[in-house]
């Protein structure tokens, strides 16, 4: 099972489709998430592989196509199809704060940092659209009850 489906080689508008979905792209327009997907590629990892590693620069944003992985560590999760990290260090390229492994055989849609930031700089509507998004995740942050 993929969430990309039975595709091999996905188009820009099947990235763009997958992005739309996702929260920190969800206001982005859909020609401007075109222009992301364009450069996403596929990475595959085999079981116990480790992704990203906590401490390292933060180089690419990840999201699950298919198979798991395990957030290694305190919070020991499980990803699933769906899921995806890294999109903090996208924005800030501060370390990483967790590792993350192939739990099972992992397919992932990669957008690697450096291209995307240059696209920013060519289309600031993108990080506009990004900084209200995340602008809402602190004003929700704020109105949750403090226990």
């Amino acid at each position: 099972q993929s969430l990309l489906g039975p595709r091999t080689r996905p188009t820009a508008s099947d990235w763009a489709e997958v992005l739309a979905g996702l929260p920190l792209f969800a206001r982005v327009s859909k020609r401007r998430l075109r222009k992301i997907a364009s450069l996403a590629q596929i990475q595959r990892f085999s079981p116990g592989d480790i992704v990203v590693q906590f401490g390292e620069p933060a180089d690419a944003f990840y999201l699950i196509l298919a198979g798991r992985a395990k957030v290694v560590g305190k919070s020991r999760r499980t990803l699933g199809i769906g899921d995806y990290f890294g999109e903090m260090g996208l924005i800030d390229g501060e370390p990483r704060s967790a590792t993350i492994a192939a739990g099972a055989e992992l397919e992932t849609m990669k957008l690697a940092r450096r291209p995307f930031l240059k696209l920013l700089e060519q289309e600031p509507q993108i990080a506009m659209s990004i900084m209200a998004e995340l602008a809402g995740r602190i004003r929700s942050l704020e109105r949750r009850p403090i226990l």
